[in-house]
């Protein structure tokens, strides 16, 4: 009984401990706030960059120096004594983690361990970063030749709200995480820093997106195509596209989409967002093929625009001319292994289709019997282009799946030739890492 009285004495003094830190930050700020109200005090910059600080510092009370990353050993030594009120595993989309609840802020620890992120439940002070920015924008108003340490300041505020909004968002309130993107994305757009951060722009529209508040999305998306940041291989074009696509408006989406492919003509996600347009809309594919000679024609040595051309022709169900397209892309470039494993995956994915139709019990023995051959034929045909490709490729995340795919046809003719055994059982060793 004497022990479990000391811990509960314990847990209170360290509960106690932490409401004091809460009343002595706030108190710091209501001084520094009282000091701003007084006019001879409020000409000065000084008085603005110590409420700018006490606000900063009020705010960093519940998590204090904690990060993404942190172990657990480092959790201790940033919040001292401070322990758990409770704990739980929680399952949150398809991660599962460790929720250590504390009286102002709640901390989830992933599988190993580290924190992947925290929220606070009790601030000191309500929007105390955003009181920070503007009274350090008052200090630099007051004091320009302070621009360099406002300007550092500001931007830390900034890195402070996209940890906030990375929260949210693994939390899966995205709507939140939307609005703490744009809050930072303002901070550090605020003079003296003055910086457009396209990352907290473009995630504002990504997680509002993520959110199906299109609107929303489509004001960060479009910001981010007026500065020219379209993100990794034009993915603003594509988002934008979607966007517009949900609005109902289609002629836009097809300019965001053949704007996007003039610009990034190699990437898959444009291509897709440029198939799926025409198949749905049901406008003329030659266009999209126009749109590619013309990409062919400035860059005619370029090997990656065959292979996108048979990706299309692919899509569209040209088998004839989707093998024509990857084999001039390896015949410009005989070392590009993107043509050769298109190839093989056009005809991987004809012999899975094939077998599909065979497990049918409608169908007749005649059918059955032609089915069989189309998917043994296809298996055989898809062996040669991706052995070139598995002997070319230097991308050892590409490689592993190639031997799963030589390892899936050797597997129907292992039994035909010694050799066919031997190339099914390398494959199957190199797929598994052995």
């Amino acid at each position: 009984m004497k022990k479990i009285l000391l811990v509960l004495a314990l847990v209170a003094t360290v509960q106690i401990a932490q409401a004091q830190k809460h009343d002595a930050a706030k108190k710091a700020v209501e001084a520094a706030e009282l000091a701003a109200q007084n006019p001879k005090k409020a000409a000065k910059s000084a008085t603005w960059l110590k409420l700018a600080e006490a606000y900063v510092k009020a705010y960093d009370v519940p998590a204090g120096n904690l990060w993404i990353g942190a172990s657990q050993t480092d959790l201790m030594l940033i919040l001292g004594n401070q322990k758990p009120v409770s704990q739980e595993e929680v399952t949150i989309g398809p991660e599962t983690y460790t929720k250590l609840v504390y009286d102002d802020k709640d901390v989830y620890l992933s599988a190993n361990g580290t924190v992947a992120f925290f929220t606070v439940t009790k601030p000191v002070v309500e929007n105390a970063l955003e009181k920070a920015v503007a009274a350090y924008t008052k200090a630099y108003e007051l004091e320009p030749k302070k621009e360099k340490e406002i300007a550092a300041a500001i931007s830390n505020i900034a890195a402070k709200i996209n940890t906030e909004a990375v929260g949210f968002y693994n939390l899966g309130d995205f709507a939140a995480a939307s609005e703490s993107f744009e809050r930072a994305s303002i901070a550090s757009e605020t003079a003296p820093l003055a910086q457009i951060d396209t990352n907290a722009v473009y995630n504002a529209g990504l997680v509002a997106l993520q959110a199906q508040n299109y609107d929303r999305a489509e004001i960060f998306y479009k910001k981010c195509y007026d500065i020219g940041y379209y993100s990794d291989n034009g993915d603003v074009f594509n988002r934008l596209a979607e966007i517009n696509l949900h609005q109902g408006d289609t002629l836009a989406a097809k300019g965001f989409l053949t704007e996007g492919f003039e610009k990034y003509p190699e990437s898959q996600g444009i291509l897709i967002g440029l198939i799926n347009f025409y198949i749905g809309s049901g406008d003329d594919p030659k266009q999209l093929f126009q749109l590619i000679d013309a990409a062919k024609h400035n860059e005619p040595n370029n090997p990656s625009l065959y292979y996108v051309e048979g990706n299309c022709y692919l899509q569209l169900g040209d088998i004839e001319n989707a093998s024509k397209a990857y084999d001039a892309a390896a015949t410009i470039d005989p070392n590009y292994e993107y043509g050769y494993i298109g190839k093989g995956i056009m005809y991987y994915d004809m012999a899975v289709e094939a077998q599909k139709k065979m497990m049918s019990d409608i169908i007749s023995d005649a059918e059955y019997n032609e089915l069989q051959k189309v998917f043994e034929t296809s298996l055989r045909n898809c062996i040669e282009p991706f052995e070139i490709a598995f002997n070319l490729t230097k991308n050892d995340s590409i490689k592993p799946t190639l031997a799963e795919y030589l390892k899936n046809a050797y597997f129907r003719f292992r039994d035909e030739t010694p050799e066919n055994l031997e190339k099914y059982q390398f494959y199957d060793k190199f797929a598994k890492g052995e």
